[in-house]
């Protein structure tokens, strides 16, 4: 009992409109379908009173079939109608709730402005952008710190190990093969020709060119 005298709503109300057109539409479809079928009679009785020489009567068959397609032309029409008269009943209540929606976010921003300090709002951002700024000075030390710490004890290594594999590369050994700086009043042993081939600074150069080291 409660549900029939319960109030209806927009909703409620676009709801059985657009039901109604619905109807009204699947009507004038199958009128329009009675009236195309009407049509193709008429039709082929007008020939058929033209084969058999009849002139008035096709005349007369003549005049009703172009009422009837008049007709039929009509209920083109009144289906444009509907179809437009559904389309503003949605557009309607599409502009009805957009306007409740904004009502309600209306009311939720004065509720938020009232409660919200602008003064305060501004420290805090202050205050984030002070201490984002005092984050990234520290992880920039840090890293500076960090990569000190790695040239110091990795860097040098890293390099005399690359140096001591070039010179092996072309017959140099650092641990004993290369020339060692005479005692003082005492000459070396001329070397070789050909010892002086293999190892010529010239050669040296062009091997570590090769190399890709400079």
């Amino acid at each position: 009992m409660a549900s029939l005298f319960k109030k209806k709503t927009v909703d409620d109300i676009i709801k059985e409109q657009t039901k109604e057109l619905r109807g009204t539409q699947r009507q004038i479809t199958r009128d329009r379908a009675a009236l195309e079928k009407q049509e193709k009679q008429m039709e082929m009785e007008i020939k058929k009173m033209a084969k058999s020489g009849n002139r008035e009567a096709c005349k007369i068959l003549a005049k009703q079939l172009v009422q009837l397609r008049k007709q039929k032309n009509r209920t083109y029409a009144v289906s444009s109608k509907v179809t437009s008269m559904s389309t503003q009943t949605k557009v309607m209540n599409s502009q009805m709730k957009m306007a409740g929606a904004m009502s309600t976010t209306a009311k939720t921003m004065q509720v938020v402005n009232k409660k919200m300090d602008p003064q305060k709002t501004l420290q805090t951002m202050q205050d984030f952008q002070k201490e984002n700024m005092k984050m990234g000075m520290t992880e920039d030390m840090i890293n500076d710190t960090l990569d000190e710490i790695f040239v110091e004890s990795g860097d040098e290594e890293e390099s005399q190990d690359i140096v001591n594999q070039v010179l092996d590369e072309i017959g140099i050994e650092i641990s004993g093969k290369m020339v060692r700086a005479p005692a003082a009043g005492k000459s070396l042993p001329t070397a070789s020709p050909k010892r002086k081939m293999q190892i010529s600074d010239d050669e040296i150069e062009r091997q570590l060119r090769a190399l890709g080291v400079d």
